[in-house]
């Protein structure tokens, strides 16, 4: 079984792969820059024991990561864990996608593995997007190349930064559907204003993006912790997958290991 791990701002996901790429599961932690190697290998131990699997199962890993201070220790985890060879997503792994961009070596490994896995379902130009603590969308132009990006706060940062910034806004969470458009009260208004104004804001953004592109009817191809309430309020058709990274990185790794 292929191990696959990304670790972002908010969660550490992973999944298991068997050699014919079928997901055997997938599942996430919080993602926390305190944990210890010990505690990351308690943690993913138990996780995989939950769907009945185990270290010895494990014949091969892939890693990606955009927390530098949770790399190491998750490298030193896995060494711990199992035996298996590990692969970092990084310069040197061909990915099979061009990257146009002024230094490729800064885009995030997360955002790599979701174009190379969009790529798999939608024919380019396309647009994908990761939304995390960030929301973070990259352009694929027609030859299947990444041209360019963009990097936003996620509706969770800002909700958080407005919460804790002012004196009276209540906490919401904008996981569930506001009742109304116009709220009628404080909490009301403000779960609207994150939901909704999300909502226009990834509507204005992707059209924008689109028109960069040439392609105003460029597929938009998302995942992470994009709420579904924000997708229902989204003009734009949004194709979310929640494995995406996870996907790319098992594309990653067929692609790599036997070279």
């Amino acid at each position: 079984m292929l191990l696959a791990l990304n670790i972002g701002n908010t969660n550490i996901t992973f999944g298991g792969y068997d050699p014919d790429g079928k997901r055997v599961f997938s599942s996430k932690l919080y993602s926390d820059s305190a944990l210890s190697s010990d505690e990351l290998v308690y943690k993913i131990v138990n996780m995989l024991a939950l769907y009945g699997a185990s270290p010895l199962d494990v014949d091969g890993v892939i890693l990606a990561s955009v927390v530098p201070a949770l790399t190491a220790r998750m490298r030193e985890a896995l060494q711990k864990m199992t035996t298996a060879p590990l692969m970092e997503v990084g310069p040197g792994l061909k990915s099979g996608v061009r990257i146009r961009m002024d230094n490729p070596a800064q885009l995030g490994g997360e955002l790599l593995c979701a174009a190379v896995a969009a790529l798999r379902c939608h024919e380019p130009p396309l647009l994908v997007m990761n939304m995390d603590t960030a929301t973070t969308i990259v352009a694929v132009d027609a030859a299947g190349s990444i041209v360019g990006g963009m990097i936003l706060p996620g509706p969770q940062l800002s909700l958080a930064a407005l919460v804790r910034n002012t004196a009276q806004l209540p906490q919401v969470d904008p996981d569930t559907a506001p009742r109304r458009l116009l709220g009628t009260n404080t909490a009301d208004c403000l779960h609207s204003g994150i939901v909704f104004g999300t909502a226009a804001m990834l509507d204005g953004v992707i059209a924008r993006c689109r028109a960069a592109l040439g392609a105003p009817d460029a597929a938009v191809v998302a995942t992470g912790s994009l709420p579904e309430s924000i997708r229902a309020a989204c003009g734009t058709a949004i194709d979310y997958r929640d494995t995406l990274i996870l996907d790319g990185l098992f594309a990653i790794w067929k692609r790599n290991a036997h070279r």
